[in-house]
């Protein structure tokens, strides 16, 4: 944000990041905590509204000082797509696009991207502590201390193990991007698919490197993931002779999984009209194996 007329003060363009967040105001008292903790760590913040709810949020008082997007019933995935063209972030060094429902009580965003720059990563996430809706293990904070780019499972992931889940590999509730890497995201996002359900097993491919090493989960900095629903939920048919109540997640659900296939889809034949495409991670795993 700028101001009306003169320059902002004490402006260090070299320290710019941004968090965005897609949010509803049943999550406010998180989203509070999260903003106010970025915030004083000199962050841009961008509020998502998916609910379309903006003025119940003029109550707190950093409502002037983040922007705020609306559109009712769009993901983060939409809405980063139209309001966050590479173009638009430039000057950012690192993009937070996070889901709302985590706690940062034990997260310092000015030390986290110290560490992502020192460990030289260009995806990365927060570990998430013992409190988290854990889907896949790598998640899971390791150490007290340090960075951790792969898991070990036996039967799936080992030392030799050059794939995601176990390797190279990020969920998609809380990634953070170096601005070379989310202009390579960016483009993978389909414009017509919301969910984004694939993308974070071809995030490797804007890693700017070797996804095994420039890619990785912070241990000393992280979260919990509560896992709220967000879009969807619960609704009371309003027909009075039939009361009842549907969910309409399990559309939301059917609805991702139909765009996974379309993505998955598009990337086969992408690869396969490329004429000039080598797969690094395919030639990586014929060496290994």
């Amino acid at each position: 944000m700028r101001p009306l007329w003169g320059f902002p003060k004490n402006e260090d363009n070299s320290s710019i990041n941004l968090l965005a967040v897609a949010v509803g105001i049943k999550q406010r008292d998180l989203v509070n905590k999260m903003v106010k903790k970025f915030l004083s760590s000199n962050f841009s913040v961008m509020l998502f509204h998916y609910d379309g709810i903006v003025d119940e949020w003029r109550d707190f008082e950093w409502n002037d000082r983040v922007i705020h997007v609306s559109a009712r019933n769009q993901t983060k995935w939409w809405f980063a797509k139209r309001f966050l063209h590479p173009d638009i972030v430039a000057a950012c060094n690192y993009i937070f696009l996070w889901d709302e429902d985590l706690g940062v009580e034990n997260l310092n965003p000015k030390r986290y991207v110290s560490i992502v720059k020192s460990e030289g990563l260009h995806i990365s996430q927060p570990a998430l502590d013992y409190k988290s809706l854990v889907h896949q293990q790598i998640t899971v904070r390791a150490s007290k201390s340090g960075v951790h780019r792969r898991t070990y499972k036996p039967g799936l992931c080992d030392a030799n193990s050059t794939a995601p889940p176990c390797t190279g590999w990020v969920e998609m509730m809380a990634p953070v991007f170096s601005r070379a890497a989310w202009r390579c995201v960016w483009y993978m996002i389909q414009n017509d698919l919301i969910h984004a359900w694939g993308l974070d097993y071809l995030l490797g491919y804007c890693s700017q490197g070797d996804r095994t090493k420039n890619i990785g989960i912070v241990d000393a900095e992280y979260i919990a993931h509560y896992g709220h629903p967000t879009l969807g939920g619960v609704v009371e048919n309003q027909v009075p002779s039939r009361p009842q109540k549907t969910d309409p997640r399990l559309e939301v659900r059917r609805q991702s999984l139909i765009e996974l296939k379309v993505f998955q889809k598009r990337w086969k034949e992408a690869v396969e009209e490329d004429q000039c495409w080598m797969d690094p991670y395919k030639e990586a795993a014929k060496e290994s194996s």
